[in-house]
């Protein structure tokens, strides 16, 4: 499962989810069986080439028609800035789901 993310740099332990117009660093996380096998940045969202399974944005008022058109799922985390945040919260549920108005 691929879980791409809007960042403020690429640094792994430091770097924040920012909104989609701050975004510095797309950061795709590779997961397999529950863990993360590994974390790329990209200066781009055009620059990845792999599939992905989930967005995460900051809020339900992001502009994320691109992902769902691309029938990504869209998950809010409310709370949760950084990636170990945002991997534990994805493994537990407590992101949700983006509502279609």
């Amino acid at each position: 499962m691929n879980i791409l993310l809007q960042m403020d740099s690429e640094e792994v332990q430091e770097s924040q989810l920012v909104s989609l117009n701050d975004v510095k660093k797309w950061a795709l996380i590779n997961m397999e069986e529950g863990q993360v096998v590994e974390i790329n940045h990209y200066d781009t969202r055009e620059e990845i080439d792999e599939w992905i399974d989930v967005v995460v944005v900051i809020n339900n008022n992001e502009y994320v028609w691109p992902f769902m058109e691309e029938q990504i799922m869209v998950l809010v985390a409310p709370m949760q800035r950084s990636i170990d945040d945002i991997v534990e919260a994805f493994l537990f549920k407590e992101l949700h789901e983006i509502g279609v108005v």
